[in-house]
């Protein structure tokens, strides 16, 4: 099996991975009320252009081999640091469902009782699920040999990122106050002792 095939497999698996992680948290968070929803139409932009990103675009590379022109051989050793982002950010992204459990939610919103979650992964990281998208993206970007899709994820993700982070911190900042500015002053946001 060449490395091409082989990284829109392990891409694939990837992905799935990714959504059947989440399911019993979906339907766990499904049963609390939403006690304030941001999810407008900017909201539901930022989400449209990363699911292009990581989910559209790559899929199209995946199941059609388009854009073939921008299909090149991979390197070795590009491809097994592809291998490693993708099960760090599986683990990422498992630690973090775990320790949000109810609270977790795929858009901007606070569930009622909603508590501030600072235990866990969530101990040093304030936004260790973002850095778990970031593995997914880096992933993405190293298993697919396509100069289009496998960075998609990168410039999708990372524009959510960019439009996202200061909304979802104020929120935070509204909803929780001193406990979550303590917080903030003592933990990382994406990356422990740099970011």
């Amino acid at each position: 099996m060449s490395l091409v095939v082989a990284g829109k497999a392990l891409w694939v698996i990837l992905v799935v991975t990714w959504y059947v992680l989440r399911i019993p948290f979906a339907r766990r968070s499904k049963r609390t009320k939403i006690s304030r929803d941001s999810k407008g139409v900017a909201e539901r932009s930022r989400l449209a252009v990363s699911t292009a990103g990581l989910g559209i675009l790559p899929f199209i590379y995946v199941a059609t081999g388009w854009p073939r022109f921008a299909t090149y051989q991979p390197e070795p050793i590009l491809f097994s640091l592809g291998v490693l982002a993708a099960v760090g950010a599986i683990v990422l992204f498992r630690l973090t469902h775990k320790a949000l459990g109810k609270m977790w939610s795929v858009s901007l919103q606070l569930r009622e009782g909603h508590r501030l979650v600072t235990s866990g992964v969530y101990r040093t990281l304030r936004h260790p699920m973002y850095s778990a998208f970031w593995l997914m993206a880096l992933a993405q970007a190293l298993l697919l040999s396509n100069w289009v899709a496998g960075p998609a994820g990168l410039v999708g993700f990372g524009l959510l990122f960019a439009l996202r982070i200061g909304p979802e911190e104020r929120m935070m900042e509204e909803a929780f106050g001193d406990e979550y500015r303590a917080y903030r002053d003592r933990s990382w946001r994406i990356i422990p002792y740099i970011y």
